[in-house]
């Protein structure tokens, strides 16, 4: 990734969703971890140490709003001025959230996709970084990326495992919402060490998984449109 980040540097939405899905279902399962929400402003995490926060929201037509902010990463103003992150952006936002957001200085990164294609409002020329890559750099475009969750979630281990393997198989089913309680176990199989000191629930998972619409072949209700 670019820093600051360019709209180049985040892959297709719905490759988003399975990843940053990925990421909250294991989140979901275990004690010690990011804290994820999932509501009509779309799948949302704030990291356990405050370090960074993200928000991303798929729309029915092929639409999506990724948002977020990195605690070191993200520079917020530019000399005295607070950067519009909002600026360009397009009638659908949901801009009362947004707004809101943007008033409590929440933002590092805003981004929009439509027409195939992610956009941002310009940046000051000598911005150094919008904490994108930092808070996100599984959001690349590319098999590559996926090792970026691949090493996050492996962290929880306490065993020598191969994980890869397992990541990316759940994140194929997640992105065909063809989740199943066995993908939940294999998963958290791979990423949980047999002897950890802190509880696994697979049930916990599974039923997150089904709030995301991993499970039925939709996403929250709403049909999968190919990219």
């Amino acid at each position: 990734m670019h820093r600051p980040s360019v709209p180049e540097d985040l892959d297709h939405p719905e490759q988003l969703w399975a990843r940053a899905a990925t990421l909250a279902v294991v989140a979901s399962a275990l004690d010690d971890w990011d804290e994820f929400t999932w509501g009509p402003g779309g799948l949302q995490c704030w990291n356990d140490g405050s370090a960074y926060w993200w928000r991303l929201k798929l729309y029915d037509d092929g639409r999506a709003v990724l948002c977020g902010q990195d605690s070191d990463g993200s520079y917020t103003h530019s000399g005295d001025r607070q950067i519009d992150f909002l600026a360009g952006g397009p009638e659908w936002l949901p801009w009362e959230r947004l707004r809101d957001d943007a008033q409590g200085n929440l933002f590092g990164f805003v981004y929009w996709y439509e027409d195939g294609a992610w956009a941002r409002a310009p940046y000051p020329a000598a911005m150094p970084d919008d904490g994108l890559a930092m808070a996100m750099s599984w959001a690349a475009p590319g098999d590559e990326a996926i090792d970026e969750i691949v090493e996050h979630l492996v962290a929880r281990t306490e065993t020598e495992v191969d994980a890869a393997a397992a990541v990316r198989a759940f994140i194929a089913a997640a992105r065909a919402r063809t989740v199943g309680a066995q993908d939940i176990s294999a998963l958290l199989d791979a990423v949980c060490g047999q002897d950890c000191w802190y509880e696994v629930r697979p049930e916990a998972g599974l039923a997150f998984a089904a709030e995301l619409g991993l499970t039925a072949g939709d996403r929250g209700g709403v049909p999968v449109a190919a990219p």
